[in-house]
């Protein structure tokens, strides 16, 4: 399990960017710390209402984040062609993560094991990563979803003491 003060795992997927169905390029975390926070928003699936309406929140969001020189991806188990549709469905403006394989959420231990009864998906969560990539915060739901509106903001204010500290 990944607690906060610890590295977080570094890892390669495929990085949807929402300009077109196959907007694709790899990402590995690793290569982007030391530009500001990051923030890993892990969710079950797109398309569907909770998420939908999570990512959407962080979209309208952005502006704080960016000010903050925070980086925010969306992660889900979707493939990234599917991503980069919903993206575009819902002008989502930050990029999303493919872990298609499963291989993050098993790293993060963030496994939703049995999403409808039948799938293995991404458990709501939010981990917050200082420019060096240390887990500054983490947050995975264990009930119901957050008022998201106000569960981002706090993500963000979270954000604002991670780039407080480093100056």
């Amino acid at each position: 399990m990944v607690e906060e003060g610890e590295p977080a795992p570094d890892f390669t997927v495929p990085l949807a960017g929402g300009d077109a169905y196959n907007d694709l390029e790899q990402f590995t975390l690793s290569d982007a710390l030391g530009d500001g926070p990051i923030v890993l928003a892990f969710f079950p699936a797109a398309f569907t209402g909770g998420c939908t309406e999570e990512m959407c929140t962080f979209r309208d969001s952005m502006a704080d984040f960016e000010a903050l020189d925070a980086q925010v991806y969306g992660i889900s188990v979707d493939l990234p062609f599917a991503q980069n549709v919903w993206m575009q469905e819902h002008d989502l403006q930050f990029p999303m993560l493919s872990d298609w394989d499963h291989e993050v959420i098993h790293q993060y231990d963030v496994v939703l094991e049995e999403m409808y009864g039948s799938i293995e998906a991404a458990e709501r969560s939010v981990f917050v990563l200082d420019a060096e990539g240390t887990v500054a915060y983490r947050w995975v739901r264990d009930d119901e979803n957050p008022e998201f509106e106000t569960f981002i903001d706090d993500v963000r204010d979270v954000v604002v003491d991670v780039v407080d500290e480093t100056v």
